[in-house]
């Protein structure tokens, strides 16, 4: 494009935006949204519970484990989805995995799209899980390395500390920083054709397993 058609261009786009104000001048303003919802579920709830049950309405898998038998427990989880090679954020525990018989495939240096297809699975912290959608998001906070890790393998194994689990998306939200990278993972990645045939695994990984560790 030379400088004059794009001169032209700019133009025709402040003619159009000029008419537009205009045409708004005179529109009263508009009234405040109310914010009179539900923003925490009632006590009576238990979310940790509550969280679980979606979270396997999704299809995926939900372990519960204390924090000193969580090594047992993600050894089990991984010889049960047969994973032998393992991608991991850099900053994982390594106490996760000491009860764990695989090769530890660490994104440092990044590991590439190749690579990342190429492992059995990936073990993920998260930032904030919500009980009543039962969701985990994944923001880049410790133990979850950056986005591609969590959605090129075909097992994803988040694990979720009870602390982490809120009752709904209001309460997500004020947790979450709106700056940094976020990735909301409700079961495993599905999607279904115009026949409501459900294929799992097109977008991300076909398989979510869920270690919920208790306070």
């Amino acid at each position: 494009m030379s400088d004059h058609d794009a001169a032209r261009n700019a133009e025709a786009r402040e003619a159009v935006l000029g008419r537009i104000r205009v045409a708004l001048a005179d529109r009263p303003a508009s009234p405040p949204v109310p914010r009179d919802y539900e923003r925490a579920l009632p006590a009576t709830v238990s979310i940790t519970d509550l969280f679980a049950q979606r979270v396997g309405d999704y299809r995926a898998e939900v372990q519960r484990s204390s924090a000193v038998g969580l090594p047992a427990t993600l050894a089990a989880v991984l010889a049960r989805r047969r994973v032998r090679r393992l991608a991991t954020p850099t900053d994982v525990p390594p106490s996760w995995l000491a009860a764990a018989d695989v090769e530890r495939v660490t994104d440092d240096p990044p590991l590439t799209f190749e690579q990342l297809d190429g492992v059995d699975g990936v073990i993920t912290g998260c930032a904030v899980a919500i009980a009543e959608t039962g969701t985990v998001i994944l923001d880049a906070g410790p133990a979850q390395g950056r986005r591609a890790i969590s959605l090129l393998p075909d097992v994803h194994i988040c694990v979720v500390m009870a602390n982490q689990v809120v009752g709904t998306v209001t309460e997500a939200l004020e947790r979450l920083d709106p700056t940094r990278p976020q990735t909301w993972i409700s079961g495993p990645s599905a999607t279904s054709d115009i026949e409501l045939h459900r294929v799992e695994g097109v977008h991300g990984p076909r398989i979510l397993d869920v270690v919920l560790v208790k306070d």
